[in-house]
This record gives C-alpha cells, structure tokens and sequence, in this order.
C-alpha cells in the first residue's frame, strides 16, 4: 500500500483530489439537483417527489417556452458574432501595432470597464438609448431625426447592443492571446514569397487565430443565454429571454420543477450550439487546408 501511495500516478492523483472534490460540488451536485427537480411536480408549497415526463410535456406543448428559447438562441448569436466581429480588428491591432511596451497599458484599459457594477452599465445604456436619453437627443440636435428612434429600447436591439458592450473584453483578451503566439516569422515567409498582406492574412493569421476566435464565442455565448437581467432592464415584453422564464417559474410561481426542466432545455441547446460550432471549425479548418493549402 505504501509503495503505491509513493508512486507518480498517486501523487498526481493526490494534488487534483481537492480541485475535482470541490468542483463536484460546485458542479456536478447543482446540477444534478437541477436535473432532479425537473422530473417532480410542485404545487405551490407542496413538492411532489413522483417521477414524471409533465414538466417536459408542458415545455414542449407552450408556444410560450419555444419562443423564448429560441429567442435567446437568436439573441445570444448574434450578440456572438457581433461581439467578436467587433473584438478581432482590436486584439489584431494591440497584437501587431502597438508597441511591446505599451501593450500592457491597452490591456489594462480594456478591463476598465469592470471596474464598474454591471448593472450600473445596464442603467448607463437605458441613457444612452432612451426616449430622450443621449444618443436621441443627440441625433435631433444634429437634425438627422425628427421624431426619437423607439426601436432601440425596450426590445431585442436593446438587449443586443447592452449585452456586446459587456462581454466585448472577454472576446479581446482570448484572440489577443492567440494573436500573440503566432510565430512572426511565418508572416514574413509568406511575404518573401510575394503574397500580398490581404492573402496572408487569409492564409495565415486568421487560420491561426481561429482557436481563439472560437474560444472568444463559447466565452460570450453561454453566458448571454442565461442573462436575465439585462432583458429585464432593457429587453421589454419583446426583448425577453427563458432565463426569465426560470426566474419567474423559481422566485414567483413557486413551480421550481419547471423551472428547472426550462432550464435543462436552455442547457441542452446550448450543448447543440456549441456541437454545432465545433463542427464549423473542423470543417474550416480541413476547408483552409485542402483548397487553400494553408499551413499544410
């Protein structure tokens, strides 16, 4: 017994113990509660225990639950593609043009903004956007509008635009850290043997970032789908997501099965989206290297 405790493998196993220990219990545990719940009923205070599909049927059956859903599916993607459409041309510049010692500084600047409470940012944006607020008035001061543009608040468009600005610096720094590691010298090649920058660009950089691209859209993308909070401050009756619907079916309904079986479905999805994603990228990435013959 001794003999094994001093083995490499029982050491290594030793130091990860407490770090799987506590993740289970972080983890896996909630989830499994969650996961519980949602095959027993609830009647107002009284739970019931049996196991049963009708939370799962009662999801299917609503339109109300599929519209929501898929309305945050919708919302979350393209806060994705927006947020790192946005977060690529700024990571690609700090990475290649801005001197190495002032790199830190640029980094340090775009985590300014979590120095302030994120709802104070939700309520900043209601400003800026609103009947009256800033950019509204400033649009009429201009003469460009006449009457205050309404579809940007209290809408889909709102949660959109609220939501990209919060998560765009944790679509930076992960493409930032991609960009950094591409050898310079692979750019250099491609240029002494007459590619022009756009080309090189296709066939070299962007190929090589695609791993961060992708981690800077699971970054955004999970945690978009089950914010509730900025649809309920700037969404309006049309800019709801299903993580309100969870709130509501745990904090005000007193129905916390079905709001965990709301939520097993949210996680599903996003399970099938990131899949999906995945698969994207492999095929990218055997696309790039079978007919643009980069980085064979």
């Amino acid at each position: 017994m001794k003999k094994i405790l001093k083995t490499e493998g029982a050491n290594g196993l030793l130091l990860v113990s407490p770090t799987f220990i506590y993740a289970f219990l972080l983890l896996a545990v909630p989830i499994a509660a969650v996961v519980t719940f949602s095959f027993w009923t609830q009647n107002y205070l009284d739970l019931d225990t049996t196991f049963t599909l009708d939370n799962y049927r009662a999801a299917a059956q609503e339109p109300i639950y599929r519209v929501l859903l898929f309305r945050s599916l919708k919302i979350s993607a393209i806060v994705t593609l927006a947020t790192v459409i946005l977060a690529f041309p700024i990571a690609y510049y700090i990475s290649f043009f801005v001197p190495a010692n002032r790199k830190a500084l640029w980094i340090f600047l775009i985590t300014v903004p979590f120095w302030t409470s994120y709802l104070l940012r939700i309520f900043l944006w209601k400003v800026i956007l609103g009947y009256n607020g800033v950019l509204n008035s400033g649009l009429k001061g201009l003469g460009l509008i006449d009457e205050p543009l309404t579809f940007i608040l209290y809408n889909m468009n709102a949660v959109v635009i609220t939501l990209a600005h919060a998560w765009a610096p944790f679509a930076i720094l992960p493409i930032y850290v991609v960009l950094e590691k591409i050898d310079r010298s692979l750019l250099e090649a491609s240029y002494d043997l007459g590619e022009s920058r756009l080309i090189t660009f296709m066939r070299v950089t962007l190929p090589l970032a695609l791993p961060g691209i992708l981690a800077a859209a699971v970054i955004v993308f999970i945690p978009t789908i089950g914010d509730y909070v900025t649809p309920k401050l700037v969404g309006g009756p049309s800019g709801l997501m299903i993580s309100n619907m969870i709130q509501l079916q745990f904090l005000k309904a007193n129905n916390a099965p079905l709001g965990a079986t709301l939520a097993i479905l949210a996680m599903l999805a996003v399970v099938v989206t990131l899949a999906l994603l995945w698969i994207f990228g492999k095929l990218l990435t055997w696309f790039n290297r079978n007919y643009f013959g980069i980085l064979r």
